[in-house]
């Protein structure tokens, strides 16, 4: 439906605007009445005689008085203004009511938790996994607590550069000297007989080991395995080392000793 187009009022006349006409019919009359003060004022000093001075002050005065009347007339304030302010009030009012782009509040709202997936069931580690997952500076703490738990005594973990061989040192129960060297291999990994040759040098005459261990959670060499049987050393492999933790096998110090004689030629 189209709305009906209402015809367009004329703006009315502002106020205090300027205007010749009454600015020029201002100056007449006042050109009149000064025209008219003066031959009233010399017909009165005419006749007045020796007063005539009081005459023109009074003349004058009066003249005074009618170019302030003129002046106040000129320069009386504009309402402009005040009306301007009083007509764009209610312009101003219903912006206020116009809603703004909606603000974000200063603490979010938190988001929901995920529910809780169950973590799947992991099946237990073999004694012989968990040596395997193990890096080479736990192994060797384990290795020392399992020295801990048979009765071992002054028990120390000193692997690392600078050892000679030596990982795992303490007395046994018996209180012979306890010298053991850790090898973190995995199962493709073999300790040979260069690994065995310089454990085999240090042991005995550095460390002055009475029972000489290298445990290993692999395998040896044919040439370690030989070596370490000529040089007195016990070789613990992964089977060993399992059935020792488990204590389903003898600790390293109850297993049967190479003999006297094999330790002298190592030496």
């Amino acid at each position: 439906m189209t709305p009906p187009i209402t015809p367009a009022r004329k703006a009315p006349r502002q106020r205090g605007a300027f205007s010749l006409r009454q600015t020029a019919l201002v100056f007449a009359l006042a050109a009149t009445l000064l025209c008219g003060t003066g031959l009233a004022l010399k017909a009165v000093a005419r006749n007045a005689g020796e007063h005539r001075g009081y005459v023109y002050a009074a003349g004058l005065l009066v003249v005074i008085a009618l170019i302030a009347t003129v002046r106040r007339t000129r320069t009386r304030p504009r309402p402009r203004a005040r009306t301007r302010a009083r007509t764009a009030r209610p312009l101003r009012e219903p912006m206020a009511s116009v809603p703004g782009p909606r603000r974000q509040p200063d603490h979010p709202e938190p988001e929901p938790e995920p529910e809780a997936v169950p973590a799947p069931e992991s099946t237990p580690q073999s004694t012989a996994e968990m040596f395997g997952a193990m890096d080479p500076l736990v192994f060797e703490q384990a290795i020392a607590e399992l020295c801990v738990r048979d009765g071992c005594q002054d028990v120390e973990v000193s692997g690392g550069a600078g050892d000679l061989g030596a990982d795992v040192t303490g007395l046994t129960p018996d209180g012979r000297r306890l010298v053991v060297q850790c090898k973190r291999y995995g199962p493709v990994n073999k300790v040979g007989s260069q690994d065995m040759q310089r454990f085999g040098g240090t042991c005995f005459a550095v460390h002055q080991a009475d029972v000489a261990v290298l445990v290993t959670t692999g395998e040896f060499t044919g040439p370690a395995a030989e070596y370490a049987d000529e040089c007195g050393i016990l070789r613990f492999d992964s089977e060993a080392l399992t059935a020792w933790a488990d204590a389903t096998g003898p600790a390293p110090w109850e297993a049967d000793h190479p003999a006297p004689q094999a330790r002298s030629a190592a030496r």
